[in-house]
């Protein structure tokens, strides 16, 4: 099941007007024309991310949703690609489960006007870091999340890197870095090197997110990289440098149990 906001601008706006014209509990077919149809292929994109378990948007990338689409000329799903290129009219079947007034619906950020995002960011951050010092760093990172999307949902709107684009910017690269603490902490390395990478592409000045991507080199055994990123760390805030010397020491330990495990792996060997 998925939820509509009537009036909230839904990409697909036709289905709207086809459940406006239903009852509750009930099941009708509806056929469209192209007209109607053209932009179905991006959000059933979107709908299938979701029962992949995956998010609705690419929210680390800095373009919308359509300018990703023609960055790599593909959906991602052959059926959906086919159908971006040649339209065609479509069958719906739907089923009417529930009605709510809008004082009754508790909105998800997605159905959010730009000006409620901004305002509900600051609050989102503010639980994530409350969740985080109780060490709940999963909901944390869920906080932490929805503040991006929704930074993100509104810096599409902006032009790149002008004034209001950076300023957004800046508010989300700190958000997605206090993710990627969480992520350490839930032991997904490899992301956190990702999401750190993206950041310090687009801004190499961001000493934190060398500091965290030298943290997960640490943990899976990267240490050239690792020893580069506290490096980097040091020339841009030379006031770390008690901090780097402890994670470098981290990384002699790992680096030491590491060669005496490959050594006995390799002793049994032979």
């Amino acid at each position: 099941p998925m939820e509509i906001v009537i009036g909230n601008m839904f990409k697909l706006d036709i289905w709207e007007s086809l459940l406006s014209s239903m009852r509750i509990g009930e099941v009708a077919e509806f056929w469209c024309d192209t007209i109607h149809t053209g932009v179905y292929p991006l959000v059933s994109k979107s709908m299938r991310r979701i029962a992949e378990g995956k998010d609705p948007v690419d929210w680390h990338l800095h373009s919308c949703g359509m300018a990703n689409m023609f960055a790599y000329h593909s959906l991602g799903y052959d059926d959906l690609d086919e159908l971006m290129k040649e339209p065609k009219p479509l069958y719906f079947v739907l089923e009417l489960l529930q009605v709510q007034q809008p004082s009754e619906y508790n909105r998800e950020s997605w159905a959010l006007s730009d000006e409620e995002r901004l305002k509900v960011v600051p609050v989102l951050h503010g639980q994530g870091n409350k969740l985080y010092k109780q060490a709940r760093y999963q909901d944390a990172a869920q906080k932490y999340k929805e503040a991006i999307i929704c930074l993100k949902n509104v810096q599409t709107k902006e032009k790149s890197w002008e004034v209001p684009w950076m300023k957004l910017e800046k508010m989300a690269n700190t958000l997605t870095l206090n993710y990627c603490q969480c992520l350490l902490r839930m032991e997904e390395f490899y992301e956190v090197i990702e999401h750190t990478s993206d950041i310090i592409n687009q801004h190499p000045g961001v000493m934190k997110a060398f500091y965290l991507r030298g943290k997960a080199h640490v943990e899976v055994w990267n240490e050239a990289e690792a020893r580069q990123d506290f490096s980097r760390v040091l020339d841009l805030d030379p006031g770390m440098k008690k901090a780097v010397k402890k994670e470098l020491a981290v990384l002699n330990m790992r680096m030491e149990e590491k060669n005496q495990e490959d050594r006995n792996t390799y002793k049994g060997m032979f």
